[in-house]
């Protein structure tokens, strides 16, 4: 028997917290992300798994289990049709959560979770490809050079800078030219 959530619930009762995590999770088989808080975003992400797990045995015993949390039709046609034939050939882990900063307003922390749909080979080749860009240095190396990081923190933000001011010519540039063609 799964335990229940201790403390407060989003919304106030039980009831209306099913309500909030099935919205999130129709918004987010209807847009393929969202951002929405931290705290929003890993409570809805097991519940997405499952219904994306349900979504790819494709029988309608589980169609009829899915629509008793998502109740739009289009949206439970879209996870049948597009959203598990798209993961099908992944074992688990159909969602993603990135961490985005906290919101204006409130400061609430914010994150965007999204629903995986490359293939397993292609998220490996990317991670291969990344890993392959950015070699780790020995910890050896980096004891050494301990010291010498308040000089690092502020080359970094220099190249932004500069990097900011080349867009931003780039951006004139490119106007310069279509006011040209006008």
């Amino acid at each position: 028997m799964p335990k229940p959530t201790k403390g407060p619930r989003f919304g106030g009762s039980p009831a209306h917290q099913r309500i909030i995590l099935a919205n999130l999770a129709t918004q987010l088989f209807q847009h393929g992300k969202i951002t929405t808080t931290e705290a929003k975003a890993k409570r809805v992400q097991p519940l997405a798994d499952r219904l994306i797990s349900k979504a790819k045995r494709g029988d309608l015993h589980n169609r009829r289990l899915v629509l008793q949390t998502v109740r739009d039709q289009a949206v439970v046609r879209t996870l049948f049709n597009e959203i598990a034939p798209a993961v099908a050939e992944r074992e688990g882990g159909y969602t993603r959560i990135t961490k985005i900063g906290p919101r204006k307003g409130d400061n609430a922390p914010m994150a965007v979770i999204e629903v995986i749909t490359e293939s397993v080979e292609e998220s490996r080749a990317a991670k291969a490809k990344g890993a392959g860009k950015a070699p780790k240095a020995e910890p050896k190396a980096a004891a050494k050079k301990a010291p010498a990081k308040k000089a690092e923190a502020k080359k970094p933000t220099e190249e932004v800078v500069e990097t900011e001011v080349v867009e931003a010519a780039e951006v004139e540039a490119v106007e310069a030219e279509a006011d040209e063609k006008a």
